[in-house]
């Protein structure tokens, strides 16, 4: 006896069980050692995705610069080259005019500080507008960086004169010109290799960055603790790869990138420990700058801010408005930082 058609589909449909779930592949880049403690915290985000969606979301995070220049990553992300991105601000700074106001020197204490100031809603509705044909995560900051030098040590700004330091950033680059030293461009994978053959004199850099991630120690004979500049990072998804996902995928990627500016800033805040004393057991001499030095430094601070703002409104940018806000943020928020009173 043969069985109507519709009842043998039925059947086939039960012996067939339920149907699998699909899976969502994606490319993560970024450009620290996998074993950098941000670079952990990158992959144990991934992982985490991973195991609460049941296998949904399988990202493949792709460290070091593994999937091209480091200054081509916003573009890879709003192409789909990748799906998800770390992107350096100051890398392409004339994009982003106004997060990069946050590179301006003295404006934060510490990364939790910078991390909050970065994505408080009244600051992030001047700053997402700048990140077009891309989803923002969340933004961020490494901890305020220092001087590092080789052969001499920069007590006051006139000790910079003519040294050639590497500079992270176009704000960064206008410091380091200000203190009447030579900037030098270079990707933070050749500053122990130029540090190495003397083509540079020193490089400006947080504890972290320098004795940890870049493996300076050994090559840095002195370090003036000016805690001056930090440069703003983000962590952006592409919009296709984002949009195609269900709800609850999406849910789930939003949930765990909300309200992790403390977290991540803490983190980045405690990577200065350790990266000090490798520097410290490389032979590094710590110089501490008196109160006159502090100021001295913190003028050429003010000469670099009044002219980036300068320049920017010249452009059409409400900078002084939004760096006014970011300056008045950084005190609030500095208050109550943990990573900037226990520094």
């Amino acid at each position: 006896m043969r069985l109507p058609g519709l009842v043998c589909a039925l059947l086939l449909l039960s012996l067939a069980g339920p149907a699998q779930a699909e899976t969502y592949e994606m490319k993560l880049g970024h450009f620290l050692p996998a074993g950098h403690p941000m670079g952990k915290y990158i992959q144990s985000w991934a992982d985490d995705l991973r195991a609460r969606s049941d296998g949904q979301l399988d990202i493949q995070v792709f460290p070091s610069a593994q999937l091209g220049p480091m200054p081509d990553y916003y573009d890879m992300v709003r192409r789909g080259q990748m799906d998800i991105g770390w992107i350096l601000h100051g890398a392409t700074s004339d994009r982003f005019p106004l997060t990069g106001l946050i590179d301006i020197p003295y404006t934060i204490g510490s990364a939790e500080i910078g991390n909050l100031v970065l994505n408080d809603p009244a600051v992030r509705k001047y700053l997402d507008p700048e990140h077009r044909g891309v989803k923002v995560l969340y933004l961020f900051t490494h901890p305020p960086a220092q001087l590092h030098t080789r052969g001499k040590a920069v007590r006051m700004p006139a000790d910079a004169e003519g040294l050639r330091i590497r500079f992270p950033s176009a704000t960064a680059r206008l410091f380091v010109e200000a203190l009447g030293a030579t900037p030098v461009g270079l990707p933070p994978t050749a500053m122990a290799e130029n540090l190495q053959k003397s083509t540079i004199d020193g490089v400006v850099i947080d504890y972290g960055g320098a004795g940890i991630a870049f493996k300076l120690g050994g090559l840095i004979d002195y370090t003036t603790e000016m805690y001056a500049y930090a440069t703003s990072f983000g962590l952006i998804m592409n919009t296709a790869s984002y949009e195609r996902l269900p709800d609850e995928l999406k849910q789930l990627i939003d949930d765990t990138t909300a309200d992790v500016s403390i977290e991540v800033g803490q983190l980045w805040d405690a990577i200065d420990v350790p990266g000090k004393q490798a520097l410290l057991d490389g032979g590094m001499e710590v110089v501490e700058l008196s109160e006159e030095a502090d100021a001295a430094f913190r003028a050429v601070g003010l000469q670099v801010a009044d002219g980036v703002l300068a320049e920017r409104e010249a452009a059409g940018q409400p900078a002084v408005e939004v760096y006014r806000l970011m300056l008045e943020r950084s005190v609030e928020y500095g208050k109550t930082s943990f990573s900037f009173w226990n520094r």
